[in-house]
C-alpha cells in the first residue's frame, strides 16, 4: 500500500484479497507480520488473529513465503508479473494495454517506474479498481520504445538540460559536460537515455547529434527526421555503390527485353518532381481496340538483392516526402538517373501491357521487362490543357488514355470503390524555407489519367500472381497491399455523427456500405461538412498495409490488389517486381515467412513516414501562424475531447486548440456519446462542425501546437450565431518563440 493510500479495515470476510493487494503492489518486497498489520487500522485482538490465519492460509497456498527471520513475500512472482505495453501517460493517471486483458488497465504516478508511452512493460495486475478499470503497477521495463529523443538544449554553469519536444516525455534530460558535444543553448538536438533511476526527477542522457540552433529550417527537419528514426542521409559506402554503376545498356540486356521504343510514350509527374518512374505508351492495335503499356522502372535491375544498396533500400522502405525536401529510399544516382524514365533516353523498365476497348474491357494482358524511350515529359498541368482544349504535343495519345481513363474509373467506382478526396495542404516558402503562403494541391483529370492506369496495372499484376488457375492449386506467395472492411464500432459512430446533421446510410453489405459512401460524399461536395465528413469517414476505416496474406483491398473494392508502380519510392514494388519475375520464370513459392517480416516492416516504416510528413506540415503550419497572434479568423469544429476542441481554419485549414481552461465564459463537460462539451450554467453545445471565430492565442514551435481563443460560435440545429466572453484587461507579453509567457489583469484592482 503506498504512502499516500489512506489506510483500510481488515475485511472480516475477505481478508485475502486485502492482503494479497499489499504483496502485489509490491511484489519484490518483504514484510513482517507486524508491518502488515500497520497497513491496517483499529487492529484488535480479534484482527490481529484474523491476519496470522490469513497469512498462515496464503504461505500454504502458496501465494506467500516465509523466511526464517518471519518474514514475508510473494512466492509465484512468474504468476504475478504480466505483460504490457504503455498507451498514454496523463498527469493523474496513465493506462497499460495488458497482455489477455480486454480493457487497458490503470497505472498511477507512482506506480510508473519512469516507464513512457510505447514501452513494454513488465506489470503486476492489482485486484482492485480504479476509475472502474483494474489497477496494476509497474515492476520492470522490458523494451523502450526510443531510447532517442529531440529537444533544445540549455546551458548552464557548464551542466546541460535537454527540454524533449515529445509530449510523452515528461521530464527534460540531465548531459554532463563530458556528454555535451558543443551544444549551446537554443541548439535542437538529439539525445540519448542513459538511464533513468526510479528514484530521480530527470534522467541521465547524452547528446548524440547537435542540428543547429532552434527554429532554423534544415535543423527543425532533420530533428523530425531523427524524431522519427529515419535517415537523413546515406553512408558513403551506398553512395559509392550507386555511382560506381554506369549509363550503358549492355546490348544482351537489350535482347532480352521487349523493345517499346517507336511506341508514342510519355511520362505526366508534379511540375517539380525529379525522378520518374512510370511512363505511358499507347497504340491503336484496331478499331477500337487499344494497347496501352504501364512501364516502371526497373530498379531490381540495377539493385541487386541483399547488395549494399538492397540493404539500404530495405531498411528505409520508403522515400519520406517532408514540406521542403524528398529523402529518397534510393540514391539520386539512381532515383534521378539511373532509374528515373526522362525524355529522349534509352531506359529499363519493367512492364504491364494490356489490350484494352473502349469500353474499359481487359482482352489480353502482358507483363515482362522491357526497354522504353520517352518522347516527352509532361506536367500535370500540362497534360490538363491538353485534356481540355484538345490542342498540343501528344494530344492524340492523351485525350485518348484520358477516355480510357474515365471509363476505368466509372467502373470501378460502380464496383464499389470509396471517392475519398481530401484537401492536401502545401507551402509557398521562401529560399531559407519560411512559409510565405497556403495553397492547396487541386486534383484533376490528369492526375486521375494516371491513377487509373497505376491502379490497373496493381490490381492485374496481384491478379495474376494470386489467383489460381491453368490447374495451379497451392497460393504463391506475394506481397499484396490490403485493406479490411470498416471497424463496426466506428462505423455505427460514424452514422450516428452524420444523422445529427440529416445524412443517413442504411446499409449493411460491404458493398453496400461503398455505395451508401460514395453517394454521401457527392452529395456534400462543396459544402462545409465535406472535409469534415471526409476525415470521419476514413477514420472509421482500417488503415491499409502489407501482407502476404491477401483479404483484399475494401477501399478500391479489388480482390487483389498490390504495390508495382513506384519501385523508386517503395521496396514492396521491388519486392513484387523480384517476384513476378520469380513466377514469370516458373519458380517455386518463396519463402513467405521471410516476405511476411519484410511486409511488417515495410508498413511500420510507411508510418513512420507519415508521422513525420504530418510532422513537418504542423511545424510549418505553426511557423506561418506566428505572426498572426491576436487575429481572428473562421473556421469549424473539428475535433472534440475532454480537454478541449479543435478547430480547423476556413481558409487554410489550419489546425488549433482551444483548451477549455480558455474558455472563460461557462464550465463545459464533456459529451463522448455525441462528440460535443456542453455549458453547464448557459448550456451553450458546442459540437463537431460547428462554424465558429477564433482568435490565435499562442503559436509553440517546439511542441508544434497552436492555441486558438473562441470568439463566435454557430448552433447548426438553431442557426443562432452567438458571441464569447473573453477575459477583459487581459496584459498579453509574447515571447521570442510566438508563445505568451505572461497573462496578467492591467491595472489596480479597487479597494473594497
Amino acid at each position: 500500500m503506498s504512502k499516500k493510500q489512506k489506510k483500510e479495515i481488515l475485511s472480516k470476510t475477505e481478508p485475502a484479497v486485502q492482503v494479497k493487494a499489499l504483496f502485489l503492489e509490491s511484489p519484490f518486497r518483504t514484510f513482517t507480520a507486524r508491518q502488515i498489520a500497520g497497513m491496517f487500522r483499529r487492529m484488535d485482538d480479534e484482527s490481529e488473529r484474523l491476519l496470522d490465519d490469513t497469512l498462515q492460509r496464503l504461505v500454504e497456498s502458496g501465494f506467500l513465503t516465509v523466511s526464517g527471520e518471519s518474514r514475508y513475500r510473494l512466492g509465484r512472482m512468474e504468476e504475478a508479473l504480466k505483460e504490457g505495453v504503455v498507451v498514454t501517460l496523463g498527469q493523474a493517471v496513465g493506462y497499460v494495454k495488458a497482455d489477455g486483458y480486454d480493457e487497458d488497465l490503470v497505472v498511477t504516478p507512482e506506480n510508473r517506474m519512469n516507464a513512457l508511452v510505447g514501452d513494454r512493460v513488465g506489470i503486476v495486475v492489482l485486484p482492485k479498481r480504479r476509475r472502474g478499470r483494474l489497477e496494476c503497477v509497474v515492476e520492470k521495463i522490458i523494451e523502450r520504445k526510443t531510447t532517442r529523443f529531440v529537444g533544445t538544449a540549455k546551458v548552464s554553469s557548464g551542466y546541460t538540460f535537454v527540454v524533449p519536444d515529445n509530449r510523452h516525455m515528461p521530464a527534460d534530460f540531465f548531459v554532463e559536460p563530458k556528454d555535451n558535444l558543443g551544444a549551446k543553448t537554443g541548439d535542437k538536438v538529439l539525445v540519448e537515455l542513459i538511464d533513468w533511476p526510479s528514484r530521480n526527477k530527470n534522467p541521465n542522457g547524452r547528446i548524440v547529434t547537435v542540428f543547429g540552433p532552434a527554429g532554423e529550417n534544415n535543423a527543425e527537419m532533420h530533428a523530425i527526421l531523427a524524431e522519427y528514426g529515419l535517415p537523413g542521409h546515406f553512408a558513403p559506402e551506398v553512395e559509392a555503390a550507386a555511382n560506381g554503376i554506369g549509363d550503358a545498356i549492355p546490348a544482351a540486356e537489350r535482347k532480352k527485353r521487349r523493345d517499346f521504343t517507336g511506341v508514342p510514350t510519355f511520362t505526366i509527374d508534379p511540375a517539380d518532381a525529379k525522378d520518374f518512374d512510370d511512363a505511358l505508351s499507347i497504340r491503336k492495335v484496331r478499331e477500337g481496340v487499344w494497347e496501352v503499356g504501364v512501364h516502371i522502372a526497373d530498379v531490381t535491375y540495377y539493385v541487386r538483392e541483399d547488395s549494399v544498396l538492397d540493404r539500404e533500400a530495405r531498411e528505409r522502405a520508403t522515400s519520406v516526402y517532408l514540406v521542403d525536401r524528398v529523402v529518397p529510399m534510393l540514391p539520386e544516382r539512381l532515383s534521378n538517373e539511373l532509374c528515373s524514365l526522362r525524355p529522349n533516353e534509352e531506359k529499363l523498365c519493367f512492364s504491364a501491357v494490356f489490350e484494352l476497348n473502349e469500353e474499359g474491357e481487359v482482352l489480353q494482358e502482358w507483363f515482362g521487362r522491357t526497354v522504353i524511350h520517352s518522347d516527352r515529359r509532361f506536367s500535370y498541368e500540362e497534360a490538363q490543357q491538353i485534356i481540355e482544349t484538345g490542342i498540343g504535343d501528344m494530344h492524340r495519345e492523351i485525350v485518348t488514355l484520358n477516355r480510357l481513363a474515365c471509363v476505368l474509373r466509372a467502373a470501378r467506382y460502380k464496383n464499389g470503390s470509396i471517392a475519398f478526396e481530401r484537401d492536401e495542404v502545401k507551402f509557398r516558402l521562401d529560399e531559407n524555407g519560411k512559409p510565405l503562403g497556403v495553397y492547396f494541391k487541386e486534383i484533376k483529370e490528369s492526375n486521375h489519367l494516371i491513377e487509373e492506369f497505376m491502379l490497373l496495372a496493381n490490381r492485374k499484376v496481384a491478379e495474376f500472381v494470386g489467383r489460381k488457375r491453368g490447374g495451379r492449386r497451392k497460393e504463391r506467395t506475394f506481397v499484396y497491399r490490403v485493406h479490411d472492411k470498416p471497424n463496426e464500432q466506428k462505423f455505427n459512430d460514424f452514422c450516428t455523427f452524420i444523422a445529427k446533421f440529416g445524412y443517413t446510410m442504411r446499409a449493411k453489405t460491404d458493398r453496400a456500405i461503398a455505395r451508401e459512401m460514395n453517394k454521401l460524399l457527392a452529395k456534400i461536395k462543396g459544402r462545409k461538412e465535406e472535409n469534415l465528413f471526409s476525415v470521419l469517414a476514413l477514420r472509421s476505416m482500417a488503415k491499409a498495409v502489407y501482407s502476404t496474406d491477401n483479404i483484399g483491398h475494401y477501399g478500391l473494392a479489388f480482390d487483389y490488389y498490390t504495390h508495382f508502380t513506384s519501385p523508386i519510392r517503395r521496396y514492396p514494388d521491388m519486392m513484387v517486381h523480384r517476384l513476378l519475375q520469380h513466377y514469370l520464370d516458373g519458380g517455386a513459392s518463396a519463402d513467405k515467412e521471410f516476405y511476411e517480416e519484410l511486409c511488417r516492416h515495410s508498413s511500420d516504416r510507411e508510418v513512420r513516414a507519415t508521422e513525420a510528413e504530418r510532422s513537418s506540415v504542423k511545424y510549418k503550419m505553426v511557423e506561418f501562424m506566428m505572426d498572426k497572434i491576436g487575429e481572428e479568423f473562421d473556421g469549424y469544429i473539428s475535433g472534440i475531447t475532454e480537454w478541449g476542441v479543435y478547430v480547423e481554419l476556413e481558409q487554410t485549414k489550419i489546425e488549433g486548440m482551444v483548451s477549455v481552461r480558455d474558455m472563460h465564459d461557462d464550465h463545459y463537460a464533456y459529451d463522448a456519446d455525441n462528440y460535443r462539451l456542453i455549458g453547464m450554467n448557459k448550456k451553450r453545445i458546442l459540437t463537431l462542425g460547428d462554424p465558429v471565430s477564433i482568435r490565435v492565442l499562442r503559436c509553440d514551435l517546439q511542441r508544434k501546437q497552436i492555441d486558438y481563443e473562441l470568439t463566435a460560435h454557430t448552433d447548426l440545429s438553431s442557426g443562432k450565431r452567438s458571441r464569447f466572453e473573453t477575459v477583459k484587461n487581459k496584459e498579453v507579453k509574447v515571447g521570442k518563440k510566438g508563445n505568451i509567457v505572461t497573462e496578467k489583469p492591467s491595472g489596480r484592482r479597487k479597494r473594497r
